[in-house]
């Protein structure tokens, strides 16, 4: 009868002496070091969904049609990039520093986009906008670390 039991890579000799081994062991290191801000991705999301829906949430829809679409559009933007950094680690934390960007927009934006914003259009702004800035910063802070530790991994081989 075959053994069709699940045990651990130490008891499977074939795996540990698979030729491939070695390089599938680097490659899950390298994925996992570019996880240092997996605590970044959910607030970026949320973060980026707060902006896109509160023009509605604080109803200046009707006297800030441009700042609406403004905040829809950067808030889909971030959550977007919320999603791929999730998705692709290795490939979007190169990307942190457009959510530095946004968020210094969302601050200012009140005062380029809109026109004669209200307190609490500017209060919300700039609380979301700050916020973003700082995860970009920890996103992006974290990207370079590990992007070191990999070169120097690579350097000591």
């Amino acid at each position: 009868m075959t053994d069709v039991s699940h045990r651990r890579t130490a008891e499977r000799p074939e795996l540990v002496e698979h030729p491939d081994a070695m390089e599938m062991r680097a490659r899950y290191d390298r994925v996992l070091q570019g996880r240092d801000v997996v605590f970044v991705d959910a607030p970026v999301f949320l973060a980026g969904l707060y902006a896109a829906i509160s023009p509605w949430v604080l109803d200046f829809t009707v006297g800030q049609p441009e700042l609406m679409i403004n905040n829809l559009i950067v808030g889909i933007a971030v959550s977007v990039l919320a999603l791929g950094f999730t998705m692709a680690p290795e490939r979007m934390y190169g990307l942190s520093w457009a959510i530095c960007a946004a968020g210094i927009w969302l601050v200012i934006s009140p005062w380029t986009v809109g026109d004669s914003p209200d307190g609490g259009v500017i209060v919300s702004n700039v609380i979301v906008g700050g916020l973003l800035f700082l995860l970009g910063v920890a996103s992006a802070g974290a990207s370079l670390r590990a992007r070191s530790a990999m070169k120097g991994a690579g350097a000591e081989k």
